[in-house]
Order: C-alpha cells, then structure tokens, then sequence
C-alpha cells in the first residue's frame, strides 16, 4: 500500500530530509517517472501529501475520461495531481497562492516531456474573483484542501463561481481523527450539500496499489435547479 499509508510518505520525512527531496511517482505502463520536488520550508503546500498520490493514480485508472478536457486544480501545491492529469491529455490549469508559484513551475518544466496535453499554472485566491478561469472547466481537482476552518467558505465561494452545471469536482482527502479536522470536515460537507450532490467514488475504484481506507474520493457536481 505504498501510496495510501506506506512507509514512503512525504510527511514521514524530517524537514532536514526534505529539503530539496524528490517524490518519484510512476506511471502505468511503465515510462518515465513524475518528478516532484518538494521543499522542506513553506507550509502545507510544499510536499506531496498521500491524499494528491492517491488522486493522481485514481486519474491514471480512466474512470474519468481527461484527454482534451479543461481541468482546473485548486490548492495545487506541488502539482503532483494537476500535472499527472496533463500527462493524461487534459489542459490543465494548476492553481495555488503566489508564494507556491515558483515550486509549481519547476515541476511543471521537470515533466513537461511527459505531457500530452497542456499545463499551466496560475495565482487563485480562494474567494476571490475568478473571471479569469471562466468558462467553467470540465473538472476540478483538489486533494487535501479541507483543514482550515477560515478558508472553508472561501473555497465554497469558488466552487460555487467556477462550477458550470456538467462540471465534475474530484475531491481527495485524508479522513484525519485529531483536533478539530473531523468538526472542520464535517462543516464543509454539510456547507457543501447546500448547492452541491456528492457521490464517494468505492475504494475498489481506487488505484490497486495507491489507496486507504482512510483516504477518501467523492465526485461533486452543481445541484440542478
């Protein structure tokens, strides 16, 4: 279970260890490796957390058609998810605050050979005006952008202004126990009932190799009014 709770997890490394680390993500079929760097100083956004393997390999199954579609990943961090989904065909938006923008385009040129459709990346501030992304993409990415309570009505205003009505939302997150992320979790998926439907994706639809019980996947799509 190498990607869901195995020993090789970015967050099992010292910040000593990290700096400067490179998370290798194969591919099916073989071929050349993504590779991720990560930084040992500049918070959560800077590694490649469990939740965006476990996504990005849940990609690679084609449950969801990509290739020549728009994705839009919010929270992008290292772009492990964003970038895996442009090797798959997608044109790919990778989004994140400025300060993670240089880390994004590093690994954006360190993969560029694998990408077959197109990838760039972009400042987005949860909450604010998203006139620049429109019209609204085909999917939406986020992997671990559930854990701070003040950004959760931020991002909803997001997903509200970018979704169209046959726009998908992958949503990936580690189901975490302590403090207070099962409250925080809990608020955000009833907040997000209002406007949306959600549906979990099973386990078994899951990357054989790349999953958790405790990782969870769910689609999201606009409520039809």
């Amino acid at each position: 279970d190498r990607g869901g709770a195995g020993e090789e997890g970015p967050r099992r490394l010292s910040a000593a260890a990290m700096a400067g680390f490179v998370r290798e993500l194969e591919r099916r079929g073989g071929g050349p490796a993504l590779r991720l760097e990560q930084r040992a100083a500049g918070g959560v956004g800077c590694v490649v957390w469990d939740a965006a393997l476990v996504l990005a390999k849940f990609l690679e199954t084609g449950v969801c058609p990509l290739a020549r579609r728009s994705v839009l990943e919010l929270g992008a961090g290292t772009g492990a998810v964003g970038i895996m989904a442009a090797t798959l065909g997608a044109n790919v938006t990778v989004t994140d605050l400025e300060e993670l923008q240089e880390l994004l385009l590093v690994n954006i040129e360190n993969n560029r050979h694998l990408v077959t459709g197109s990838v760039r990346a972009k400042v987005l501030k949860w909450g604010e005006d998203v006139a620049e992304f429109q019209p609204p993409p085909d999917y939406i990415l986020m992997a671990d952008c559930i854990y701070y309570e003040e950004s959760l009505e931020p991002l909803l205003k997001t997903l509200k202004d970018l979704t169209g009505p046959d726009t998908c939302i992958l949503c990936c997150y580690e189901q975490r126990t302590m403090g207070k992320n099962p409250e925080i979790e809990r608020k955000y998926f009833e907040l997000l009932q209002m406007d949306f439907e959600l549906e979990k994706i099973p386990l078994d639809k899951h990357d054989e190799e790349y999953r958790s019980e405790d990782i969870h996947i769910v689609t999201i799509h606009r409520k039809q009014t």
